[in-house]
């Protein structure tokens, strides 16, 4: 299980600000650029997440429709074509250009509603030659975790929140623990404060030993 500090440098960003917030309301995922059959693989990644979290997801979003897009890619210029994807990425082309000089595969946006809970999210893949290695159930659950809380930037840059059990990708076991006590209903959706890293820690222990 993670210590609090590790806990609080998950959600600490490159500023030090401290920031943990999960949804606020169900999600409706939809993803454009893929087969069916991954299609059927990402979907069943996100349920999959939501629902070990204790977090619903539902048909349709009075606001958004769909509030969770994923959005594949062959190389991010691709996304300049995409009808009204403007709408939704404010300065897209400078957004595209800054990806392509990072060389970046991946890249997610989150809304948030008055309070700062999540309200949406977008996420991008470009699908270079490292990504494409990796077998689809590996990235619909990396990207399942990873738009279901607001990490730092920098929360998996040294380790992966998936590990291999018998050869199948699954959560390892203190991220999952960190994702269910960010869910539970007693502690607020947003917490800029760190101390809230001990109150995770705090409901991480007591499922512990439960």
């Amino acid at each position: 299980m993670m210590t609090p500090d590790q806990i609080e440098a998950h959600f600490t960003r490159a500023d030090g600000e401290f920031l943990c917030a999960r949804w606020g309301r169900p999600i409706v995922p939809v993803v454009f650029g893929v087969e069916d059959a991954t299609l059927s693989t990402i979907k069943g990644a996100i349920e999959l997440v939501v629902g070990f979290a204790g977090h619903k997801m539902a048909e349709t979003d009075p606001e958004f429709c769909a509030n969770l897009m994923f959005f594949f890619c062959r190389e991010w210029n691709d996304l300049v074509d995409v009808p009204n994807l403007d709408r939704l990425v404010p300065e897209l082309r400078q957004v595209v250009e800054r990806l392509e000089r990072a060389d970046a595969n991946q890249y997610r946006i989150f809304r948030f509603d008055r309070d700062g809970a999540i309200c949406a999210c977008f996420v991008f893949l470009r699908m270079d030659d490292e990504m494409s290695k990796l077998p689809a159930e590996t990235i619909a659950l990396g990207q399942a975790v990873q738009m279901l809380v607001l990490w730092s930037e920098s929360a998996f840059a040294h380790a992966s929140p998936l590990a291999l059990a018998k050869g199948v990708p699954v959560l390892r076991p203190e991220i999952g623990g960190v994702l269910r006590a960010v869910y539970d209903p007693i502690l607020p959706a947003v917490a800029k404060d760190k101390t809230h890293a001990l109150r995770l820690f705090a409901r991480m222990s007591k499922e512990t030993l439960s």
